[in-house]
């Protein structure tokens, strides 16, 4: 078993114990990718067909607003899971992009592989989609925390609620994930301090 796919076990295992022959079996299933910064690892418009789960870094979630600029629409880190579940599940086009916010590393399974562990393992598929429902109910919480607020007020929020992502991630992305304009965001910053 390699090394990198430790974190992952680990993180299952805070959740469920889980046999050692099926850490074996799960282990067989997993890739690792060690990923730059702004890579694209799923595109608006194509079908997402990988899960990934964050060893080391962030991704950000992207669409494109209405003029084609890019939009960060959250932020996911380490010991979270990330695909376009709608996409995932369904089979059917992204409207969001998953993108390196910084360099990763990331446990990936691609979906074949995926059912597979879910059919050998049924606890698997279980386990996994509590987990990931419990990051959507936090994911909503933390966006509806930023509603109704002014910009001074979520930025404030953001390095309260998710302070380990506002430390690492360019102030492009931050600003573009609290709508609004990076000048402003240095303006906000600066009476901060």
């Amino acid at each position: 078993m390699s090394p990198y796919h430790h974190p992952f076990l680990t993180f299952l295992q805070s959740h469920r114990q889980i046999p050692a022959g099926d850490l074996q079996t799960i282990s067989e299933h997993l890739a690792f990718r060690k990923v730059e910064n702004k890579v694209t690892l799923l595109e608006q418009g194509r079908v997402a067909s990988e899960l990934f789960f964050i060893c080391k870094g962030i991704l950000k979630i992207v669409t494109n607003n209405e003029r084609g600029n890019a939009v960060t629409q959250f932020f996911l880190k380490e010991n979270q899971f990330c695909t376009i579940l709608h996409s995932f599940e369904n089979g059917v086009p992204a409207h969001e992009s998953i993108v390196t916010a910084i360099e990763c590393e990331l446990v990936v399974i691609p979906k074949q592989k995926l059912l597979a562990l879910f059919e050998a393992l049924p606890y698997l598929k279980e386990l996994i989609m509590s987990i990931m429902h419990r990051a959507l109910l936090d994911k909503i919480a933390i966006r509806n925390a930023y509603m109704g607020e002014d910009a001074s007020s979520r930025y404030e929020t953001f390095r309260t609620r998710q302070p380990e992502i506002a430390l690492r991630v360019p102030l492009s992305d931050v600003a573009s994930y609290l709508g609004i304009t990076q000048q402003s965001l240095s303006r906000i910053r600066k009476n901060v301090r």
